[in-house]
């Protein structure tokens, strides 16, 4: 959280906030979206590998799932897809990278209040909990049931 507060640009916080309006059960998508920029406050000046390194951030505490949307939506779209993984399984994520590309891209206009961060601070601990979990039990989209699709 601290360093989502250094960050005084809202960009992350309405590319979340379009995620949470369009796809109101993926909560990974939406922490993707929150997060997809951290890897620029990590290394300034890096921005090549500025995904890489916000995935690399994120997977310990957020699992693989948070991680690749993360690192993939930085990368070609030929990139996104996963041979190693079933074609259901790859179309989900293809779908899901593309969805935070646009988010991200919608997000650089100005538009409807995104919030303060401090709304996120539930979600970002929900998932942390459920990837702790998880542990290395996790499935195809980085968690044992699939992606994190309600908020109890």
């Amino acid at each position: 959280m601290e360093l989502l507060h250094a960050d005084r640009d809202d960009h992350a916080l309405r590319t979340a906030a379009l995620l949470r309006r369009s796809h109101p059960a993926d909560k990974e998508l939406q922490l993707a979206g929150l997060l997809h920029d951290i890897g620029r406050m990590l290394r300034p000046g890096d921005g090549a590998r500025h995904a890489v390194l916000a995935a690399e951030a994120v997977r310990p505490l957020l699992g693989d799932r948070v991680a690749r949307l993360v690192r993939l939506q930085a990368a070609p779209a030929a990139a996104s897809g996963g041979a190693d993984r079933a074609d259901e399984d790859a179309e989900a994520e293809a779908e899901a990278v593309a969805t935070l590309r646009q988010a991200r891209e919608a997000a650089g206009a100005s538009g409807p209040d995104a919030g303060v961060l401090e709304d996120w601070r539930p979600l970002l601990e929900l998932v942390a909990a459920r990837s702790c979990r998880a542990g290395d039990a996790s499935g195809p989209l980085g968690s044992p049931r699939g992606p994190i699709t309600d908020v109890r």
